[in-house]
Order: C-alpha cells, then structure tokens, then sequence
C-alpha cells in the first residue's frame, strides 16, 4: 500500500466527484430529479452545508482510490471498470433500500437513471484516479 498515492488519488477523486456531480445533479438532470423525487427533504441552495459535501466526496475518492490501490488496478481501463463495477453495486444497494423504504424516488425510472449515472461518474472516477496513482510507473516492454 502507498500512501502518498492514495492521498494523491483520493484527494483527485473527490475533486472530480463534486465536478460531476455538479455537473450531472446539478445542472443537467436537476429539473428532472426535481419532478421524480420527493422534494420535501431537500435543502435549498443556500442551506446546503459544503462542508459536508465536501468531506463527502472526498471520502468517496479515497474509497476508490483504497479499492484501485488493494486491487494494484495498473492502468486508466481497469480502474474505469473496477470502479465502474464498485460503484454500480453500492448505487444499487443504497437506491433500492431507498426505494424500499422511503418516499425519495417517484418511479423505478429515476432509480435506474441514478444507478447509471452514479455508475459512469464512479467509472470516470476510477479511470482517472488509477492513471494518477501510476504517474511515474515504468511498464516492462
């Protein structure tokens, strides 16, 4: 285990988490999440506490970047598909015990637009923390 990439990676995960989740729930799905969940335990805007977001999305970048590191994924390839598959299953199991549970989700539509877009945020996570964790790394010919 290497520390310092880890850190490295998980600190450029997270930061490309908040990028696309901006992106994706923020600015091109939110008026379609707005109409397909339940608005009522939604902050506004400026209520949000980025600080916690924050802390979150670095936790999620160092969570990939543990899973990448213990599973010595080499390349950009496999770390978008080991990602991708990690983050496919913990969408999954978070979004149907939602569903389940709660009123958040109007529709299994929307739960399966969740699991997909978490999935390909997750896989361009892995992709790009696995390149950066192996900068420096000399492949044998």
């Amino acid at each position: 285990m290497n520390l310092n990439k880890i850190l490295l990676g998980g600190v450029v995960g997270g930061v490309l988490y908040f990028l696309l989740g901006w992106l994706f729930y923020g600015v091109l799905a939110a008026d379609y999440y707005a109409a397909n969940t339940n608005q009522c335990m939604m902050k506004p805007m400026e209520q949000m506490n980025m600080l916690a977001m924050i802390l979150s999305n670095l936790a999620g970048g160092f969570l990939v970047a543990v899973i990448l590191d213990w599973a010595k994924a080499a390349d950009m390839m496999a770390g978008a598909k080991i990602a991708g598959i990690a983050g496919l299953l913990m969408c999954l199991s978070f979004d149907l015990s939602f569903y389940s549970m709660s009123t958040m989700y109007s529709n299994i539509t929307v739960l399966i637009i969740d699991v997909i877009a978490w999935s390909v945020m997750t896989a361009v996570v892995g992709g790009v923390v696995a390149m950066v964790m192996n900068m420096g790394n000399k492949k044998e010919a």
